[in-house]
């Protein structure tokens, strides 16, 4: 296991806590590692969409609460927020402005003239709205070329004209990017130094801080995006840590997850790609957050699954509000820079996420058309799907399982008390106006709903030219294994993993993820043109950057690890190939291992590559460099093992007998309910059964199989693929 960089404080706290906190649609989930003791807790508590602090606040309570802890035994707590993602998803983005280089002022509406795949797009799809309208868009005049060298100077004059005109205009977030700037920042860098003394208060974001990387358009949305959720960011990042203080009273100190010390508890927030940062260095690079919940997900499941021996699988976050979906391939999520929030770009490193409006509370209506539809919209935590009976008026997906019998008249083992018969009533309705019986529109808003997510795990399988029968699917989220056994029918899939606490695997993620930050750099360079100590130097330098960062999050130099990476293509590509570099001299031997690996890979995703065609040369496009600072994870322990009969060794967690509708055509069935943390390892159950616990429930139909594994996970698989 790798060792935290932890050292204690001048007061050492009684006990070492690390606390992950993820906050979803309609819970807010909470997991705590004693380090010392290697003791795991979970609970839940009511997210609260006014105000997300009070959630976080009100789970940092009742898990310390559980423990018999308090904050001066918390050395640091780890926090996935979707506050960024939710600003991109509504379009709530405030008024805007972008600074670029002259004669390039129609950059965004340009874009990449790419239109949606989807039949008719061709002629029907409507560009949506820029994410910065034509007339606040400003240039100045100045230029380098792609080398960095200066081709026109920067007009000063015109850089603070432009300055004050946002002023006047009372726009107070704005975007810089310059044309080649990754190559050479110093114009966008005095840009920034005007803005902030002709016109005091601006919230700036510059390209060659977010992201030194080419190609214009991406690199312009990407600075925007930036600029755009920095204000709401770094306003929940600072409640956060006013309120965090509450715990350890102002003369506390604490020392986290590196070694630095603080006054309140050190607080961290999830990075899009798999890794943390501390509260303080986020409020600067907010764009790396936009995908901070899902993530932690992603890589709490890729721990569970490769622990339980499982090294192809397919993750599956159901919440409330969206379902999450991934790949994670040897034990590691697959990565992207060519990802999207909502209508929005955004070029930079993030665990590769599908996400569909299939959660827990998303909405079943009637189209135009008369026909029967379920989600986007969702009636999250607020107020909530019918049978919750907190104001909800139309009827959602857990109102639908709830009906059908697949999940008990309870959520977090009878704290919140279900209405059965509101919840019957709402799809009676819905059901009667699509001239439907109430099972067949219950069951038919299910199957809609696995539809819809499995639509979206095809898109991010076989899109990506893998074959999905050969994946077993981790589930977890409140509601991401209520559809487990109908989508391993719709797909084909290898089968299920369901772990331990499913629906807190994201909070459990947040405490297995170094802290991890990406550095990049455009070098363009044909492969056989190639400037040895031009990128042994370009290597140091995004090295040292990385170096100093970790330094700043009070990491020892022993503890740094660099992972060194290319992006090459052939000449004439569009786009690249991300390989390994690897720890060495850079020389014509280290530039040739390089290139074998791109071919390999190259091979590896297109079934073809150019090895032996000298017609066809190498390019090298960027170089990449990511500092990682490693942290203790918690170990995952066995289960205690059945020692009865296997013929009734799992009768011992059987706590009764319910009607399940598993197909409207055979009626309710009777079937045995099992409470899970009565199971053991080597238990095995046949559907169709339902199994329980605190925070979610697993419905096993008919024809499939359930077995605990060593470490308490519930294996599911079809009786065929036997």
């Amino acid at each position: 296991m790798t060792q935290s960089p932890l050292t204690h404080p001048t007061e050492t706290p009684l006990r070492r806590i690390r606390i992950g906190i993820d906050t979803g649609g309609t819970f807010t989930d909470v997991v705590a590692f004693d380090e010392d003791s290697g003791e795991l807790i979970s609970t839940k508590t009511p997210s609260t969409p006014a105000n997300p602090a009070d959630g976080f606040i009100n789970g940092m309570h009742k898990v310390l609460d559980l423990l018999g802890a308090t904050g001066a035994d918390v050395t640091a707590v780890c926090h996935g927020t979707t506050v960024a993602t939710n600003q991109l998803l509504e379009g709530k983005v405030p008024e805007l402005g972008f600074i670029t280089t002259e004669g390039y002022e129609f950059i965004l509406e340009i874009a990449r003239q790419a239109v949606p795949d989807g039949y008719g797009n061709s002629y029907f799809w409507v560009k949506p709205p820029r994410i910065v309208p034509a007339d606040r868009v400003k240039t100045v005049g100045g230029r380098f070329d792609f080398e960095g060298k200066q081709v026109r100077p920067f007009d000063e004059e015109g850089a603070v004209s432009v300055a004050r005109w946002f002023r006047d205009q009372g726009i107070m977030t704005i975007g810089v990017c310059f044309l080649h700037s990754y190559a050479n920042p110093e114009h966008e860098l005095r840009m920034r130094e005007i803005l902030r003394r002709e016109h005091p208060g601006v919230v700036v974001s510059i390209s060659s801080d977010v992201l030194r990387e080419y190609r214009e358009y991406e690199r312009s949305m990407t600075t925007l995006v930036d600029a755009a959720v920095k204000p709401m960011v770094s306003s929940y990042v600072a409640n956060i840590q006013s309120r965090l203080k509450e715990f350890t009273g102002s003369g506390q100190t604490n020392q986290g997850i590196g070694t630095q010390a603080s006054t309140s508890i050190p607080f961290y927030i999830m990075k899009s790609n798999g890794g943390v940062l501390s509260a303080d260095e986020v409020v600067h690079q907010p764009i790396t957050t936009v995908l901070s919940g899902p993530a932690a997900g992603a890589l709490g499941a890729a721990l569970i699954c490769g622990r339980a021996g499982f090294d192809k699988v397919l993750t599956c976050d159901g919440g409330g509000t969206s379902t999450d979906v991934s790949v994670v391939l040897g034990g590691e999520p697959t990565l992207t820079t060519e990802g999207t929030v909502g209508t929005y770009p955004s070029k930079i490193p993030m665990i590769d996420v599908v996400t569909v409006g299939a959660g827990g509370g998303s909405i079943a209506w009637i189209s135009r058309e008369g026909t029967l539809k379920v989600g986007p919209r969702s009636a999250g935590a607020d107020p909530g799907p019918i049978c919750y009976g907190t104001g909800g008026v139309e009827p959602t997906i857990t109102d639908a399982h709830l009906m059908l019998g697949r999940i008990p008249p309870h959520l977090l083992g009878g704290e919140i008390p279900l209405d059965l018969a509101a919840a019957r009533a709402g799809i009676e309705d819905l059901a009667g106006r699509l001239g439907l019986s109430p099972d067949a529109c219950a069951a038919g808003i299910l199957e809609i709903s696995a539809w819809n997510q499995a639509n979206a795990l095809r898109q991010i399988s076989v899109k990506r030219g893998l074959d999905v029968r050969d994946f077993m699917l981790a589930t977890f989220g409140g509601s991401g294994s209520l559809l487990a056994c109908r989508l391993v029918d719709i797909l084909d899939l290898a089968g299920v993993v369901v772990a331990q606490n499913p629906g807190n695997v994201s909070a459990f993620g947040l405490l297995t993820v170094d802290v991890r930050n990406d550095y990049v750099q455009t070098a363009v360079c044909k492969h056989d043109r190639l400037e040895y100590a031009s990128v042994e130097k370009t290597f140091g330098e995004l090295t040292d950057r990385a170096g100093e960062a970790l330094d700043a999050e009070g990491f020892a130099r022993a503890d740094h690890h660099f992972i060194r990476t290319a992006d090459l293509r052939y000449f004439g590509q569009a786009f690249e190939v991300r390989v390994n570099v690897p720890e060495a001299v850079v020389d014509a031997d280290f530039a040739d291992t390089v290139a074998t690996t791109f071919h390999d890979a190259h091979r590896a995703l297109y079934g073809y590559d150019f090895r032996d065609d000298a017609r066809q040369q190498v390019e090298w496009v960027n170089l990449r460099v990511t500092g990682i600072g490693p942290i203790a994870r918690p170990v995952l322990t066995e289960i205690a093992t059945a020692t009865d009969s296997a013929n009734v060794s799992a009768e011992r967690a059987r706590t009764g007998t319910r009607g399940i509708c598993f197909d409207p055509a055979d009626g309710y069935v009777d079937t045995g309910i099992y409470w899970r943390p009565d199971l053991r390892a080597g238990d095995e159950l046949r559907g169709p059964v339902i199994i329980e616990e605190y925070g979610s429930t697993a419905p096993i139909h008919p024809g499939f199989t359930v077995r605990v594994d060593a470490y308490g996970n519930l294996v599911i698989t079809k009786e065929s693929a036997k």
